[in-house]
């Protein structure tokens, strides 16, 4: 029996030690889940502020990149508000001095000037202007503005006088403009002194030195000057040192110039200028011929048309008493299209009759490469070879005619392409066979009234060489040098010829710094004659 009893009380024993250790069990595991969520909790205090930290750094950052302008422009910002306020009060300050309310004007004034600290202030502190700021100022304005208002200051009063203000300003510009375009046309019409001075020396000397004229006469009848075996070059010019300057480069960059031949026709008061120059100095070689254009008699009133507009009334008037048209620009009542050498151009033929083929040359280029491969060119049966000038709209005939005349718009095609004068090749056997003499009178004769163009000789040419002319490389004939500042360098150093077209020529002082210098590298400047009308 004890046996049993002991072995009964074993069991109990155990159970008790089974619980105890459950009992361990439970809160080992319980003070784990406290720990692990007291760290927890620790670990996101930690976290958390360096998250606000950076918050606010990006606010920082954000209030340091303020735009200001885009806060003036903001729909609910104060800065705008007292900005649209301002243009008003501006508004109403210069009605208010119309209506000699001077206190008026003045009070907004006053404010105008506290709305600009106000905004500068902002401006420099970066910050947007708040609401106990802009208050004070919005609402004293306001009541102004009302002020303003009550005195009949109304809305469409507003915007009649601002809009005769604006009118005004608009009149002030435009005469302004045309003040500028006038005495900058009048500049570069006007003969600098030194070339004055340079025109009596060399006057002087034709008028004493019979040599020069015997000279004159013995080369007059030259064989070079009607050898088609040559290369020929014409120039129409009253200024000596442009045309020296067109010869110098020519011939400085012609591969042979012995085989060149230039032609220069001139009025009576510089013909003995030109010649005096031209038989003093030495030209490496090359035919000079200078002819007087008096001494044309075939060129007068009976055979060309434009002749007998220029010396009529009307263009008397037009030129020198001037005129009523005031959409009339400055520029084309220039002198230049009075003078019969800016005309002689469409005589060439008629000039040089037993010449082929003829290089014609404005007096305001530069030639910087060889150009006799010019005579050898294809022109395709073409009379005009030159290079184009459509690449910008403004070049299309359509800006150079009037297309509203059914005499132009039925017979030209108003999107064609514009060519430049200034270095063109003359086929004069194509020229002849064409005609196109005969087709610039017609056109000249149609338009006495300039009603079809205004002035200039472009405008015809366009019309006598209408299907006519062979375009040549853009290389050959680079244009702008006489007003446009911004031509590619690499653009001229690649062109054959320049062209300073314009009135900032290279000879006046208001011509373009950056230019000029390649106009006066071939400019004899070691002369004596240059170098005393230089200082004196």
């Amino acid at each position: 029996m004890r046996r049993r009893a002991a072995d009964y009380r074993r069991p109990v024993r155990r159970r008790f030690s089974c619980w105890i250790w459950v009992l361990l069990g439970i809160f080992i595991i319980a003070g784990f889940v406290l720990f692990v969520v007291h760290h927890n909790y620790q670990h996101e205090d930690h976290v958390e502020q360096p998250i606000l930290e950076k918050k606010t750094g990006n606010e920082r950052v954000a209030h340091e990149g303020l735009n200001f302008t885009e806060e003036i422009l903001g729909a609910t910002s104060y800065a705008r508000q007292l900005a649209e306020q301002m243009t008003l009060a501006k508004a109403y300050i210069i009605i208010a001095k119309e209506h000699n309310n001077l206190h008026l004007a003045w009070e907004l004034s006053s404010k105008i000037r506290n709305c600009q600290f106000l905004l500068s202030k902002a401006a420099m502190r970066d910050e947007p202007v708040s609401l106990d700021e802009a208050e004070p100022i919005i609402k004293s304005l306001s009541s102004l503005i009302f002020k303003a208002q009550d005195a009949h200051y109304d809305i469409a009063t507003t915007m009649m006088t601002m809009k005769s203000h604006i009118q005004a300003l608009e009149e002030r510009a435009n005469a302004a403009s045309v003040q500028s375009m006038v005495f900058g046309q009048l500049a570069a019409e006007s003969l600098p002194k030194n070339l004055h001075c340079l025109d009596i020396k060399l006057m002087a000397d034709w008028l004493k030195e019979k040599s020069l004229q015997k000279l004159a006469d013995e080369r007059r009848n030259s064989p070079r000057l009607v050898d088609n075996n040559l290369y020929h070059f014409c120039i129409f010019s009253d200024n000596l040192l442009a045309v020296s300057v067109v010869i110098n480069s020519t011939i400085s960059n012609a591969d042979h110039p012995q085989q060149l031949v230039f032609h220069i026709v001139t009025n009576g008061v510089n013909y003995g200028v030109m010649q005096a120059w031209f038989l003093s100095n030495d030209f490496k070689e090359s035919t000079i011929e200078v002819q007087n254009i008096e001494d044309f008699s075939w060129f007068n009133a009976s055979y060309s048309p434009v002749i007998k507009q220029l010396i009529g009334r009307d263009s008397r008037k037009y030129y020198f008493e001037g005129s009523e048209d005031s959409n009339v620009e400055p520029k084309l009542r220039n002198p230049k299209y009075v003078s019969l050498l800016n005309h002689l151009r469409f005589y060439i033929p008629e000039i040089y009759p037993q010449l082929e083929k003829v290089v014609f040359l404005d007096d305001d280029v530069v030639v910087q490469k060889d150009l006799t491969p010019l005579f050898s060119l294809d022109l395709h049966g073409n009379v005009n070879g030159a290079v184009e000038t459509c690449l910008e709209a403004f070049h299309r005939y359509y800006k150079y005619l009037n297309f509203s005349n059914p005499l132009i718009s039925s017979k030209f095609d108003p999107q064609a392409c514009g060519w430049a004068f200034g270095m063109n090749v003359f086929d004069l056997i194509a020229w002849r066979k064409a005609n196109v003499t005969a087709k610039y009178h017609y056109w000249q004769e149609q338009n006495a009234d300039r009603t079809l163009w205004k002035l200039g000789t472009l405008p015809p040419g366009l019309l006598a060489f209408y299907g006519l002319t062979e375009p040549l490389d853009r290389r050959w004939h680079v244009l702008g040098l006489g007003y446009d500042l911004n031509i590619d360098n690499r653009l001229i150093e690649s062109a054959a010829v320049i062209h300073f077209n314009g009135n900032m020529k290279p000879w006046l002082k208001l011509s373009v710094s950056k230019y000029r210098s390649q106009w006066e590298r071939y400019l004899n400047q070691s002369h004596p004659y240059l170098q005393d009308c230089a200082t004196n």
